[in-house]
């Protein structure tokens, strides 16, 4: 079962509707299934975009959902734009974004956790597609 944040529940509805209930399912999504998905009103298109982008990170790189949403936050939306990312950038946005949500509260990643996930988004963006 898929967990999201409480302003995603409309989004989360129409994904249990549509029977998509697990990282991969979601991850496998075309835009046009997003757009179709998003066409009965009761869903954002991008919401569910933001979504499809979260369960890439977790399939393809293999992060934690919550690795993967603090990404996003951070703009980095893609495998391919975590593998490009320049370390020492991201760490500073990765530092202001926990800042802002947390307050003064010791960071969540450092800087070896993001080095491995930079490294793992490189090979699993040097991977062929299946």
């Amino acid at each position: 079962m898929l967990r999201f944040p409480s302003h995603f529940k409309a989004e989360a509805a129409v994904l249990e509707a549509a029977a998509i209930e697990a990282w991969p399912a979601l991850a496998s999504l075309s835009d046009l299934d997003l757009r179709r998905l998003a066409s009965s009103g009761r869903a954002s298109e991008q919401r569910l975009i933001k979504l499809r982008g979260q369960a890439r990170l977790v399939v393809q790189v293999g992060l934690e959902p919550e690795e993967a949403a603090l990404l996003l936050y951070a703009g980095i939306a893609s495998t391919k734009g975590l593998a490009e990312a320049s370390h020492h950038q991201l760490l500073l946005q990765l530092g202001r974004l926990e800042r802002s949500l947390t307050g003064m509260a010791p960071p969540r990643v450092d800087g070896v956790t993001l080095q491995r996930w930079i490294r793992q988004a490189r090979q699993a963006a040097a991977r062929p597609p299946n």
